[in-house]
C-alpha cells in the first residue's frame, strides 16, 4: 500500500487561481509525480534546487485518542489552498519547497470512527510507522520537511526520523500551553514527547507558553524529572515578567548550547482563537506564533517544523471561516520558517 498521497499537477490546478501579470507560488513549486517512487521524488526535487518538503498528515485519531476533540483532518488542503496562490517575488519564489503530498491515512481514519480508546492507540501507533518511514525518507535526500496537520501525536514520528537520520538526540522546542509529556499509557496526541524520550530520541525539551493550569501536577513532575524546562504564558503575556525577546533568546541559548539538531514545534493551540482540538480565548497572537518560528529558524540549527493540531471544522462561526482562518494562518507560519532557515544557512 502507497503510504503517502502525492500533491500532483492537477491538486494545484484545482486550488491556484492564475492571474494575468502575476506568478503564483504554486506556478513554480515542485510537485510529485505518482508514476514515481518517493525516494525518486525527493531526489528530483533536491537535485532541481528544492529545500524543504511540505507533508500533510490529515487525521484526528491522536486527539480523540486523548480523549479530546476531533477536526484536525483539513489543515493541509486549505493551507496549500492558501500557501499557492501567495505570490512569487524576490522574498520567495516557491522553488524552495517541493509539495510532497499527504501521509495516507484513510485506511486509519475509517477503522477508527467508532473505535475503543485502546483500538485508537493502536492506530497512532500504525501512523507513528508511516511518519517515521516518510519522514526519514525526506531527510535522507537532504531536505527539511514540514509537517502539517493532524494531531500533535506525530511529533513522535517527526522526533524518531530525526534521532534515526542524524544518530544524534534531538532538542526539540514547543509553543504550546500543554507539555505534550504525558504518561506511556499508549499513543495518543498528548504524550508524543514522553514516548520519544523514554526511546531515547529527546535530548532536551523546552515548552514555551506552557499554560500553569492546563498541566496536571503529575505531568510537571514527570516533566521535571526528565529535565524539560518550560516559559509559562503566564510569565511572559499575563505578568509579564519578562518579554518574550528574552524568553527567545534564553531558549536558543540553551538549543544551541547542546550542539543537537533541533526540532521546531507549534502546536495552534497556542494561538488565540485559532480553531483546533483544543481551541482558547487565552492564547497568543498569530504574530508572536510567527515571530517564535522565525527567530528559532533563523538561529537554531532546525532539523524540521511541526504545525499540529489545526482543526477548520472547530471554529466557533464554522467551517467556511475555519479553512480560511487555518489556511492564512499557516501560510504565514510556513513563509516565517522557510525565510528563516534561508537566513540561517546563508
Amino acid at each position: 500500500m502507497l503510504e503517502f498521497i502525492p500533491f500532483t499537477q492537477a491538486d494545484v490546478t484545482s486550488l491556484v487561481s492564475p492571474r494575468a501579470g502575476e506568478t503564483k507560488i504554486g506556478q513554480c513549486v515542485h510537485l510529485a509525480n505518482h508514476e514515481h517512487s518517493l525516494d525518486t521524488i525527493l531526489a528530483i526535487a533536491k537535485a532541481h534546487g528544492a529545500q524543504f518538503a511540505i507533508l500533510g498528515v490529515g487525521e484526528d485519531i491522536g486527539p480523540r485518542a486523548n480523549l479530546g476533540r476531533g477536526g484536525a483532518t483539513d489543515a493541509f488542503t486549505t493551507s496549500m489552498r492558501q500557501w499557492l496562490n501567495l505570490q512569487s517575488n524576490r522574498f520567495l519564489s516557491g522553488a524552495e519547497c517541493l509539495i510532497l503530498g499527504q501521509v495516507h491515512t484513510e485506511d486509519l481514519q475509517l477503522q477508527s470512527t467508532e473505535a475503543s480508546v485502546e483500538s485508537l492507540r493502536q492506530a497512532v501507533e500504525r501512523l507513528d510507522e508511516r511518519v517515521i518511514r516518510i519522514v526519514t525518507a525526506i531527510m535522507a535526500a537532504g531536505l527539511e520537511p514540514i509537517l502539517i496537520g493532524g494531531g500533535h501525536n506525530n511529533a513522535y514520528g517527526l522526533l524518531m526520523a530525526t534521532y534515526a537520520h542524524y544518530q544524534r538526540q534531538v532538542a526539540a522546542v514547543n509553543l504550546d500551553p500543554h507539555s505534550d509529556f504525558r504518561l506511556l499509557e499508549g499513543r495518543h496526541s498528548g504524550n508524543g514527547f514522553s514516548y520519544a524520550a523514554s526511546h531515547g530520541a529527546l535530548g532536551s525539551y523546552h515548552v514555551l507558553g506552557l499554560h500553569e493550569l492546563k498541566n496536571s501536577e503529575a505531568n510537571l513532575q514527570q516533566l521535571t524529572e526528565f529535565g524539560g524546562t518550560w516559559h509559562s504564558l503566564q510569565q511572559i503575556w499575563v505578568r509579564r515578567e519578562m518579554t518574550l525577546t528574552q524568553a527567545l533568546h534564553e531558549i536558543a541559548d540553551k538549543l544551541n548550547s547542546t550542539s543537537l539538531p533541533v526540532g521546531l514545534e507549534l502546536d495552534v493551540d497556542a494561538i488565540a482563537k485559532m480553531p483546533s482540538s483544543a481551541s482558547t480565548a487565552a492564547g497568543i497572537p498569530l504574530l508572536d506564533a510567527a515571530h517564535y518560528v522565525s527567530y528559532i529558524a533563523r538561529n537554531c540549527p532546525c532539523a524540521y517544523l511541526h504545525l499540529a493540531e489545526a482543526a477548520p471544522s472547530c471554529h466557533e462561526v464554522g467551517m467556511e471561516a475555519g479553512l480560511k482562518e487555518v489556511g492564512q494562518s499557516i501560510s504565514e507560519l510556513i513563509y516565517a520558517y522557510v525565510q528563516g532557515r534561508r537566513q540561517y544557512l546563508g
